[in-house]
């Protein structure tokens, strides 16, 4: 379900994925407090439209935000490789302390959270790990969003 949000100038661009974090202390008191904070906190978000609507002053970007439609989209992750099928549901293995492994990105994947299912869109293969350091047996991953509509 496409929404339209104020985002920083530096990130309009069509493509680009974020995860929405939510107010700034920053954000007290702005009038487009409406308009830029109205989607769901932690939840992956892709730019689908940047719209012609000129730049407003925001105390948060220093290059001010402009106005964007965007979607939830899907998050790319490793789940453990048992639950690892095309509509099933999956929850992430849990935390890992290995930040220099190639796969860490998707063992803790921005815009999803641990101890929450989601539904797996399409099942991408082998991890980028040759070895999981805490030994799981780890399948790669495009979970949907849990993004209500």
């Amino acid at each position: 379900m496409t929404s339209v949000t104020l985002i920083g100038t530096r990130l309009a661009e069509e493509g680009t994925e974020f995860v929405y974090q939510g107010a700034s202390p920053a954000c007290e008191g702005c009038p487009y407090r409406e308009q830029c904070l109205n989607l769901t906190e932690d939840v992956r978000y892709r730019v689908t439209n940047v719209r012609n609507s000129g730049t407003l002053e925001c105390a948060v970007h220093d290059t001010g935000v402009t106005a964007v439609d965007v979607e939830p989209t899907s998050v790319r992750a490793t789940v453990p490789s048992t639950s690892a099928y095309a509509g099933s549901t999956a929850q992430l293995e849990g935390p890992c302390p290995h930040t220099d492994c190639p796969s860490h990105p998707y063992c803790e994947p921005m815009g999803a959270e641990f101890d929450t299912s989601y539904t797996i869109r399409e099942v991408i293969g082998d991890p980028p790990h040759d070895f999981c350091m805490l030994d799981r047996d780890l399948t790669l991953v495009e979970l949907d969003s849990n993004e209500s509509e």
